[in-house]
């Protein structure tokens, strides 16, 4: 077939709640839908799992119509060829962990010797074929995802469908789960798509991120172009980044009332402006010398982050920035204070603020 694997056009009403989104994979594509709580994320993969009916636009799935309310088209969850892991992994308590495996083979028409052989091989690929007969309370939070993996790759679903598949685990449990996950998503020909909040599971896993806010898509694009060109205050935060939308004249992006930031780069009409909180200086009083960008800011709050201090400014704009335990403890920096920030030019970049 030509074109996506999955094609959808998402359009549930809930209460005062509208999703629209246009979501698509590619077959052997990783697409990770990120966004803040209640940014629709959610509805969207229950939509595409056919546990939530559309209210307009379509689900095609290899070709086929899953949902087409214009059409009275719906098929069922359970004649979906999808695979679901959920944020809980939902395992059967009373069910071993083969036959958790085993259950979606099973609904499929397979004997009970052929489920749990094709069980048994898929607990044997992510590493857990000594856990065969252990039921759910005796596995870890690790453990537990893999099962849950498993369950979903079982039925050998054209669309494979992760609901913040990492979210309940410890860090370190985490860190060598997202691993595995990378491993098995590589190896899976059909679409994928994973839903979560978590930028560095969305970076390490997908192929492609689209952010939603709202119920509608923001911003669409491989890792690197949505990184280095937000569009969104939630995006910038996202990828740690301070935003602002302006009018460009030359190298000046004008933001308001006055204030102007010089960037690097030329251009004219609707911009958007960046720089890291790692550009900001900031000092007790005006600095002299080589900064285009100087104003004055008002500390509004100090937190740890990383090795660093993240300060939040307020002023002529609100900002980020990062500075050392040794440079706040110098300038003392409470909440309350006034100093000046400064950031160069060439440490700022500025580009359209067209349609994505």
């Amino acid at each position: 077939m030509t074109g996506p694997l999955l094609d959808s056009h998402l359009v549930v009403d809930r209460g005062a709640f509208r999703l629209d989104a246009r979501v698509s994979v590619g077959a052997g594509e990783v697409v990770a839908l990120l966004g803040p709580n209640g940014a629709g994320k959610t509805t969207s993969l229950r939509a595409l799992a056919g546990l939530q009916p559309l209210t307009a636009g379509h689900v095609r799935l290899d070709g086929v119509e899953l949902d087409r309310p214009d059409r009275r088209a719906w098929v069922p969850p359970e004649r979906r060829r999808v695979g679901v892991v959920f944020q809980d992994y939902l395992l059967f308590p009373h069910l071993s962990a083969r036959d958790n495996v085993a259950f979606g083979p099973r609904r499929q028409g397979l004997d009970r010797r052929a489920a749990r052989d094709r069980a048994a091989g898929w607990l044997d690929r992510v590493g857990l074929a000594g856990y065969a007969r252990h039921r759910p309370r005796q596995l870890s939070g690790g453990q537990a995802q893999r099962v849950a993996l498993a369950r979903a790759l079982a039925v050998h679903p054209t669309l494979l469908l992760l609901d913040e598949p990492l979210a309940a685990l410890d860090a370190r449990t985490r860190l060598d789960t997202r691993a595995q996950l990378h491993r098995h998503l590589a190896d899976h020909p059909g679409a994928a798509l994973l839903v979560t909040h978590d930028p560095l599971d969305a970076l390490a896993l997908a192929d492609r991120l689209v952010i939603v806010e709202d119920g509608r898509v923001v911003q669409e694009g491989d890792a690197a172009s949505v990184t280095a060109r937000p569009r969104t205050d939630y995006v910038a935060r996202l990828v740690g980044l301070n935003l602002y939308r302006g009018r460009a004249d030359g190298h000046l992006v004008h933001l308001g009332d006055g204030f102007a930031i010089a960037a690097a780069d030329r251009l004219d009409g609707d911009a958007f402006v960046v720089f890291p909180p790692a550009a900001v200086a900031l000092h007790p009083h005006r600095p002299e010398g080589s900064p285009r960008n100087t104003w004055p800011a008002t500390v509004a709050g100090v937190q740890r982050h990383g090795d660093n201090l993240r300060v939040q400014l307020t002023g002529a704009v609100t900002a980020a920035a990062d500075v050392t335990p040794a440079a706040a403890a110098q300038l003392r920096l409470v909440p309350g204070q006034r100093v000046w920030a400064a950031v160069k030019a060439a440490e700022t970049r500025a580009y359209p603020a067209g349609s994505p």
